[in-house]
């Protein structure tokens, strides 16, 4: 195999190995897909100011995260689904992460269980995103569940009350495992390293749900649940039950206007992610790194803002430090890596992300993460609040 140097590569290998289906629900957005591509490509007008002449011996980008330390301010960002880009996928990626020395979010939507991440990970402390489902109960039991398991953080997702329509995803009849539909099968005879390893784990359904939900002992459509579970009367006074039910770091995932991001100080949230949801629920909406200096201008003082979206460097990750964010989030980057190789593939995402980080602070003249801001870009190319 060639020496992969940057995260496309990943992402054409993984195109390679992965099932259409579970390739395309991670590389999609909805609708036109018109934010899920602005997402990235409002990184790219976004130009650094190169110092020379710096003393650049010494550099660190070790940081924290609400209190955590990390050896970068960059988490894995819950995803749904992530056991089925490769066999056991969140206690692959979690491993990783933890080698690597910056927090794993644990989906809802996970094909391990909260339970099968912890133990693969020796215990080791990972971040779990929730979903507000209208059985308060099975929320309720899913609270305690990360509790239980060690779990540091809760990250609340508040923009996926009800769910945007991803064509792909509806064309390819997605589903965990996928129906043995000829289409699929077909599909299935070209991924065999995929398939081997589907073959060597019994986890293969939505392990939170699936056993742990009255009435559900089989759920393979995502569709349908999220359809029939997904509570859209979700508000800010759930916020703050969910707060006082988990009682540890809250933090609050979705935020793209200022005034919500009022509204999630009030809450009492420990910390935001401005986001977009990867461009997978409002077509049209801001890229999230349009939407990072308008938030940060109204709460930054207040209370930690972090972001997601679109992020496939450590180029970008410099780029959202510089607007405010104090830590970032990588999603498809380490999913791609995932399904390219594995455990080894998200080691390898984290570390082009980290040397492109590294190595970009440092033609700006910083040897700190803690002393980026905006004074590292050219004026006029980035946005403003």
């Amino acid at each position: 195999m060639p020496t992969i140097t940057h995260i496309e590569e990943l992402r054409l290998l993984a195109k390679r190995r992965v099932p259409r289906m579970f390739y395309d629900y991670a590389d999609s957005g909805s609708w036109s897909e018109s934010t899920y591509r602005a997402n990235s490509e409002d990184f790219q007008g976004i130009q650094f100011r190169q110092r020379v002449a710096v003393n650049m011996e010494g550099r660190t980008t070790a940081s924290q995260m609400i209190g955590q330390d990390v050896a970068m301010p960059v988490a894995l960002a819950p995803t749904g689904l992530t056991g089925m880009q490769h066999a056991d996928g969140e206690i692959l990626a979690a491993r990783a992460a933890k080698a690597f020395g910056v927090p794993f979010t644990l989906s809802t939507m996970s094909i391990c269980s909260i339970e099968d991440v912890a133990q693969g990970t020796g215990g080791h402390p990972f971040w779990f995103q929730l979903y507000v489902m209208r059985d308060r109960d099975f929320i309720e039991r899913l609270i305690d569940r990360a509790k239980a398991a060690g779990c540091s953080a809760l990250v609340l997702t508040l923009d996926l009350q009800i769910l945007g329509q991803r064509h792909k995803d509806i064309k390819n009849g997605l589903s965990a495992p996928p129906k043995p539909t000829l289409a699929n099968l077909v599909n299935l005879c070209t991924k065999p390293r995929w398939c081997l390893g589907m073959l060597g784990t019994p986890r293969r359904q939505f392990g939170n749900i699936v056993g742990h939900v009255k009435g559900v002992e089989d759920m393979s459509s995502l569709g349908e649940w999220t359809a029939q579970q997904f509570d859209p009367r979700l508000n800010w006074n759930d916020v703050q039950w969910i707060k006082k039910r988990w009682g540890g770091k809250l933090i609050l995932k979705g935020i793209q206007d200022p005034e919500d991001a009022r509204l999630a100080v009030d809450a009492g949230a420990d910390a935001l992610i401005v986001s977009n949801h990867g461009g997978r629920q409002l077509d049209g909406a801001q890229s999230s790194i349009e939407a990072l200096p308008g938030v940060v201008a109204a709460v930054g003082r207040d209370i930690e803002v972090h972001m997601d979206g679109g992020i496939r460097s450590g180029q970008d990750v410099l780029k959202a430090l510089a607007l405010g964010a104090q830590g970032t989030y990588i999603g498809r980057a380490f999913l791609y890596g995932l399904g390219a190789m594995g455990q080894a593939g998200v080691s390898k995402a984290l570390q082009i992300i980290h040397k492109e980080l590294d190595l970009s602070m440092a033609f700006c003249g910083r040897t700190r993460v803690a002393d980026v801001d905006s004074s590292i870009l050219l004026p006029g190319t980035f946005p403003t609040a």
